[in-house]
């Protein structure tokens, strides 16, 4: 175990290694081309638990269809979903558009330039505030993730598992009296970028790291053993039925609940548990529209956070479209209703 003093002065270095790393190895990416608060919002909360590269094309789409936070908190949520489809969490599009609105009654509009202003917004955390503050207005605000988590557990042979709240907190706390001013952005994106590039989860590139002469793991040789992190928690399975109802060329689709697993968004009509091709045809039956033909079966799974959904989805013929329904033709199901992928998979 390290002494509270040699911690520190390990993270004293920091600034000095990864300043001049960051400005010869930075990946070009569209956010980091801004400071505007508003883009660098949007980048952030769509890169929670989410590839840089599966972001790319979502953040520059997003900015053109709304601008700015005018045009977020104005959009109809169905269109807002609609450019989020495939992102996964909607909580994160529906916290935005709150958050948005909030500016424009609260700020006049106007992105708020304080901490504690920032973290009160809706889908706004620690880490989003630290990033933005940091990034947007200079602030030493740390913005502690994963993969910063990971960086300083490895140099400083940290055993606390990263997962515990604590260990975040305390994490910023050493952190944010070395952010150098007139550079706190920079600083915050050097330590995200040597995360996400060098210091990885399993095969780091220490031969290619600015921090390695400085590193404890890596003189001991156990970069392998940190971070250390709680027992995952089993995800738990559920079986669902989904029902791919088909009647002169439209599709069927109905409405989630507003609470609970992705709530309020578009969905194929589906009931839990796996139902045979008989038992199925029977269910259609009870909706009232009358299936004719069972045309394909067809298996797949599909992984939420702690939910794993085994399904079998059955495409049916049908005669009768019941109003208890939505019939969608294929231009609108690709151009208008946003499906997560766990139904959406059924269509391609």
């Amino acid at each position: 175990m390290h002494t509270a003093q040699e911690i520190q002065e390990q993270y004293a270095r920091l600034p000095a290694l990864l300043l001049p790393w960051y400005a010869a190895n930075a990946r070009d990416l569209p956010w980091r081309r801004t400071r505007e608060p508003y883009r660098i919002w949007v980048s952030e909360i769509m890169l929670q638990q989410t590839r840089v590269e599966a972001v790319r094309g979502y953040y520059e789409r997003f900015l053109q269809t709304l601008p700015d936070i005018a045009a977020l908190a104005n959009t109809s949520e169905e269109s807002l979903f609609k450019l989020w489809e495939g992102l996964g969490y909607y909580s994160r599009a529906r916290n935005l558009q709150k958050a948005a609105r909030i500016i424009m009654e609260k700020h006049g509009g106007v992105f708020p330039n304080t901490y504690a202003d920032v973290r009160a917004l809706p889908g706004i955390g620690d880490y989003t505030a630290g990033a933005i503050c940091s990034i947007c207005f200079d602030m030493p605000r740390a913005a502690v993730d994963g993969n910063v988590l990971r960086i300083l557990a490895r140099i400083n042979e940290d055993a606390e598992p990263i997962d515990l709240p604590q260990t975040k907190k305390r994490a910023a706390e050493q952190l944010e009296p070395v952010y150098p001013k007139g550079a706190c952005g920079t600083f915050t994106q050097s330590l995200m970028e040597l995360g996400a590039c060098i210091c990885t989860p399993r095969t780091p590139k220490c031969d290619d790291c600015p921090v390695k002469a400085y590193c404890f793991a890596h003189a001991s040789e156990t970069v392998s053993q940190f971070p250390v992190k709680l027992p995952k928690r089993e995800k738990r399975e559920e079986q669902r039925t989904v029902f791919l109802l088909e009647c002169d060329g439209t599709t069927a689709l109905t409405k989630r609940g507003q609470k609970g697993l992705l709530s309020g968004l578009w969905q194929l009509p589906n009931v839990e548990g796996m139902l045979s091709p008989a038992d199925a045809l029977k269910v259609v039956s009870d909706f009232g529209v009358h299936p004719t033909e069972l045309l394909e079966e067809v298996h797949k799974s599909h992984i939420f956070t702690h939910i794993r959904w085994d399904m079998v989805c059955y495409r049916i013929r049908c005669l009768v479209k019941n109003d208890a329904f939505t019939w969608a033709t294929d231009a609108a199901l690709h151009g208008q209703y946003a499906l997560p992928t766990a139904f959406r998979i059924f269509l391609e």
